[in-house]
């Protein structure tokens, strides 16, 4: 599970970078909740279709975070917002 939650806030940040296809698998399987068979049956394609695109865009959505930690330094900023007074955190999170 929790790999499913961390692709999630991947594809958050860089979801837009798949393609077309791709986002529709990865939003199907992963909020809609369907199964391969589910998806390759809508989609008119074979389940092993649909697990290779949702294993492709995973690492997509890894190899961006690697190069760009979007991520991580969202996290980093969290953390760091935790650390100031109350009305400074609230000024902060209006502004992102």
């Amino acid at each position: 599970m929790d790999n499913h939650i961390h692709l999630i806030n991947l594809y958050d940040y860089y979801g837009e970078l798949l393609t077309e296809k791709q986002q529709e698998y990865f939003e199907e399987y992963y909020f809609n909740n369907l199964s391969l068979a589910e998806i390759s049956e809508n989609e008119n394609v074979s389940r092993n279709a649909v697990h290779k695109q949702l294993k492709e865009s995973a690492n997509k959505l890894e190899f961006y975070e690697e190069k760009l930690e979007l991520l991580k330094k969202s996290k980093q900023i969290q953390e760091l917002i935790k650390t100031l007074d109350q009305k400074t955190q609230e000024q902060i999170k209006e502004l992102i």
